[in-house]
């Protein structure tokens, strides 16, 4: 380990490091995350080093741990450098086929290959696959290619260039005007302008000013802070540094959730790296310029996503939001200016000060610039993670991408935003995503979640759901949201029990009004977009629901029966053999038919039969 002490120490050490790599090492690539952690990674990479060493090739093969690859469906995943082979869901089976085959032999093992569902064809390298041709990975370029618990390969690739040329080539002014230039905004949710903030930040007249990165990541299936804390987390600590030196700030902090452990133990281990490499502490390279990052832990509370909530729970107290203004940049942490964006904001910031406003402001569109990482899931073929330009179509996402709807269904919605976002129906698929078309279609980018949805989903149900989830995560300090919230919810419940009444529809529209209105955060305000967004693209559910009392995607238990189309069903019998309720009679190779007195409406049938004989009423 070298001390870093001057500017140029860094790119010393930087030529240092890569003198040192050989280009024709064989380096095998897997994914330690969350996702394939899961999926017993671990045990995976465990078993490949003990096959290495059997094999004496322990000096001659580098394993490297890294993030999250973003195929997190097909983990654990496993690519072989310098060919870029790319397989995966590997088992600690498959580890001495590996070995012996590809490593030994330069043979390919197909079992373990990537196969479109739709083609058949199997898929030879990570370079050729779908999933990553449309995508435009800047943030996150290094997640899954470096190690991110070794600083040495984060400065290998470029890594702390940007503080370099900013503590070296740049006044602070400069800095602030570069970003505002930019026209970066805030991916937290919200998308505010970045550089203004931090002009607005840098002007306010105090000695004492604070950074805050906020992964706070709490919407339900999103995990795009998370992998990118786990993957690449030094670039989010350069990031912190340059707004901290761009600011006057000399203390920040990582507001991270407590089920996030990966996460909190890389970014530990970066802090600690960085600080024993003078990248971060006193005296940051020579310059005289001092910054420390403390790592603060939350609780789980969706609230503290929101920026007021979240600086009063970093002081101690439990985090519910103030009124604002005096906004944060002004009047913040403990009273003083304080700066917080999101931890994708910040992974941004590298990449505009190496390469310019210009560049940065030529990608996305004109008011959305920029790429942006969305975590893809649901009843989509391809999930993960997907970074794209700002202004790709919903289209290319969720088919060209995403692979298009499991079992050949129907893509019928797709949720964007978190709980406090809208679901987009299939008319407007080819919507470019960026912040002011989603707004305009009721949803909002949030952090980044895509939820996609089939002819399976109710989307009456789907309202439900997430007010319910919003319902437990309101702090309750404002009337309209805490109240509001029981009675949409409330009345949600009714309708897809079977009890909606006339005025229903009515009474939801006027509630999620009033709320959006008169909240005091953006919790309150954003809450009734779930269910003013599906009144709006999906009204005739609603009516079903309360004046037919049907339930068109056979999800409300009450306002449906299954039956058997027997022009479709050749008698298998796969669902009478799994009924738990011995529902279903017929002889073999002839129609079955459904005892509706006896179904307890468990979808065990609908969803096992491959001929979607099993139809909803």
């Amino acid at each position: 380990m070298k001390q870093i002490k001057t500017i140029s120490d860094l790119e010393d050490l930087r030529k240092c490091i890569l003198k040192q790599k050989d280009p024709d090492k064989i380096t095998i690539r897997t994914c330690l995350s969350t996702g394939c952690r899961a999926k017993k990674s671990i045990k995976v990479i465990s078993a490949l080093e003990d096959e290495l060493n059997n094999q004496g090739l322990q000096e001659k093969v580098e394993i490297k741990k890294t993030g999250c690859h973003g195929f997190c469906e097909m983990g654990p995943i496993m690519v072989i450098e310098p060919a870029n082979i790319f397989y995966r869901q590997v088992t600690s089976e498959d580890i001495a086929d590996i070995v012996s085959e590809t490593i030994l032999k330069g043979n390919i093992v197909k079992r373990l290959l990537w196969k479109d569902a739709g083609t058949k064809e199997y898929t030879k390298t990570e370079k050729e696959l779908p999933l990553y041709k449309k995508q435009k990975k800047h943030i996150s370029y290094n997640s899954g290619k470096i190690n991110p618990t070794d600083i040495e390969d984060y400065i290998a690739a470029d890594g702390y260039s940007a503080l370099y040329k900013a503590l070296s080539a740049m006044t602070p002014a400069e800095i602030v005007e570069i970003v505002v230039a930019s026209d970066l905004r805030g991916r937290g949710g919200g998308g505010f302008p970045t550089g203004l903030k931090w002009r607005i930040c840098s002007a306010a007249p105090s000695d004492i000013k604070y950074i805050i990165a906020n992964g706070d990541e709490g919407d339900p299936g999103a995990f795009m802070d998370r992998s990118l804390m786990e993957g690449d987390p030094h670039r989010i600590i350069e990031g912190m540094i340059i707004a901290a030196y761009a600011i006057g700030a000399s203390q920040g902090f990582l507001y991270v959730r407590e089920e996030y452990p990966i996460a909190i133990e890389h970014l530990s281990i970066a802090i600690q790296k960085a600080e024993e490499y003078g990248l971060l502490g006193n005296n940051i390279m020579g310059t005289g310029f001092d910054f420390n990052i403390s790592i603060n832990k939350g609780a789980g509370a969706f609230v503290c996503g929101e920026e007021t909530a979240l600086i009063i729970s970093i002081e101690g107290k439990s985090g519910t939001p103030r009124s604002r203004p005096p906004y944060p940049a002004f009047e913040g942490l403990w009273g003083k200016p304080t700066i917080i964006n999101n931890v994708e904001t910040f992974g941004n910031i590298t990449q505009i000060i190496l390469k310019g406003a210009d560049w940065y402001s030529n990608i996305g569109t004109t008011g959305s610039k920029g790429t942006k990482i969305f975590s893809l899931v649901g009843k989509v073929r391809n999930t993960g993670l997907v970074e794209v330009e700002m202004g790709t179509t919903l289209r290319e996402i969720i088919f060209d991408i995403g692979g298009g709807i499991r079992k050949n269904r129907q893509f019928k919605a797709v949720q964007t935003g978190g709980p406090s976002g809208g679901c987009i129906p299939i008319s407007k698929i080819d919507m470019p995503v960026d912040y002011d078309s989603l707004r305009e279609a009721g949803a909002i980018m949030g952090s980044g979640g895509m939820i996609v949805m089939d002819e399976t989903s109710c989307m009456v149900d789907i309202a439900r759901y997430f007010l319910n989830f919003l319902l437990f995560e309101s702090c309750g300090k404002c009337v309209p949201c805490r109240e509001g919230l029981k009675q949409m919810h409330y009345i949600l419940t009714n309708i897809c029990e079977g009890k909606g009444e006339k005025g229903d529809i009515e009474a939801l529209t006027e509630l999620g009004h009033f709320m959006i209105s008169t909240s005091l955060c953006g919790l309150g305000a954003t809450a009734p977009n779930p269910v003013l967004s599906t009144l709006r693209y999906f009204h005739d559910e609603y009516v079903a629901h309360i004046y037919d009392k049907k339930c068109p995607a056979g999800v409300c238990k009450n306002l449906f029966e299954y039956m058997i189309d027997e022009t479709l069903c050749n008698g298998c019998t796969l669902c009478k053999v799994k009924c738990p309720e011995k529902a279903i009679s017929g002889e073999k190779k002839k129609p079955h038919r459904i005892n509706t007195a006896k179904c307890i409406k468990c979808g065990i049938c609908y969803n096992l039969c491959k001929r979607q004989a099993v139809i909803v009423i």
